[in-house]
């Protein structure tokens, strides 16, 4: 009989279309991709419509199985941060803190493991930026974690060490750094895809939200005395509230900045390709994926010196300072890189050689590495 890896797979489908979905699929493939002789991946997921679990399965080939809850979502992550609900037996692993953490012994029921990951340390370093139900559940999953997670998987070494700071995991934490999205190129059509979306010839990119850690206010200051325009992608609308507003108490006239919204995958690839600049001014980050994808497609980027960031690029970017000066620096870089062709040229082979350092694939032979471990 083979051995089960379970991976909780219910953010894949949530419709606000997040980073965190987009990851545990690029996961959860790689996972199917990479299992050992003798093992299978089955998944987890909330109570859902068939067409749902339809879509889950030709996403997702290779699943054995699906463990299906009879909890929706919302009502599924509030009875596992309370441990109402338990998964099978056996070894699951999730790519976010949603997972059934209970107390188990390894030792009288080998097999039975569980592992959660942490994307970022923002709910310690900037808890003013998550709302409050969202802190208080994350804060309740970690308790958990800290009691009954056999490991913590975390995307950088920046991450770690605040979990060292902060929560007490000893040594149960994994470093397991993410990826660019898997089989990321420019579409044969990518002129005629940015003609369609109006967007001028040369443009700085940001995914930059409302939300302060992302620091847009400071980016479009920044911008206001240059000419380039800002292109904004976000994934949906949630991501895009209130962005109108902070655009408009800015010095930018608002002709210059384009939006963008749920693009698809070809689109989306576009458009990064075509930036002149891909900008990432956030004050805290656990990874930085949209940075690795910009280096994947040979676009320069400025990011701040948040430690997660600097870790990242390893220097293929310009880093600038956080601190009251910040928006100077912020100014300085973005200009250099447009108006030094030979430093942006430097930028992009840096950029190209430094993606290829990560991959999913090796992403997931790291997880069952982890679960051999244990």
């Amino acid at each position: 009989m083979a051995l089960a890896l379970r991976v909780v797979i219910d953010e894949v489908l949530d419709p606000r279309h997040t980073a965190t979905g987009r990851a545990a699929e690029h996961l959860a493939r790689a996972l199917v991709a990479t299992a050992p002789e003798g093992t299978v991946v089955e998944g987890i997921v909330s109570a859902s419509s068939e067409d749902d679990y339809a879509e889950l399965r030709r996403r997702l080939p290779g699943l054995e199985r699906l463990h299906k809850s009879a909890l929706a979502r919302r009502e599924l992550a509030a009875a596992w941060a309370t441990g109402l609900v338990r998964a099978p037996r056996g070894m699951v692993h999730s790519p976010s803190l949603l997972a059934p953490l209970a107390r188990h012994d390894r030792v009288a029921t080998p097999g039975t493991q569980a592992v959660v990951t942490l994307l970022d340390a923002v709910l310690w370093t900037a808890p003013q930026t998550v709302s409050g139900r969202p802190l208080a559940w994350q804060r309740a999953m970690i308790r958990r974690a800290e009691r009954h997670a056999d490991a913590l998987v975390v995307p950088s070494h920046a991450v770690a060490e605040a979990v060292a700071e902060h929560a007490r995991f000893g040594d149960r934490v994994r470093v397991i750094p993410q990826a660019a999205a898997p089989g990321l190129t420019v579409p044969r059509d990518a002129l005629e895809r940015l003609d369609r979306l109006q967007l001028p010839g040369s443009y700085v990119l940001s995914f930059a939200t409302a939300n302060p850690r992302h620091q847009l206010d400071r980016l479009l200051e920044a911008l206001a005395p240059l000419d380039a325009p800002l292109v904004l992608v976000h994934s949906g609308p949630r991501q895009a509230e209130g962005v109108d507003e902070v655009v408009a108490a800015s010095r930018v006239p608002a002709d210059r900045v384009i939006r963008l919204s749920a693009l698809d995958r070809d689109d989306l690839a576009a458009v990064q390709a075509g930036a002149a600049l891909f900008v990432q001014p956030s004050r805290d980050e656990g990874f930085g994926t949209s940075v690795l994808e910009a280096f994947a497609l040979d676009v320069p980027v400025v990011t701040s010196d948040a430690p997660a960031l600097v870790e990242l690029s390893a220097g293929a970017a310009l880093e600038v300072e956080r601190g009251d000066e910040f928006t100077e620096g912020l100014r300085d870089a973005i200009e250099r890189v447009l108006t030094d062709d030979d430093l942006a040229d430097r930028m992009r082979i840096a950029g190209r050689d430094r993606a290829r350092a990560f991959t999913w694939r090796d992403s997931a032979e790291k997880v069952w590495q982890l679960h051999a471990d244990l």
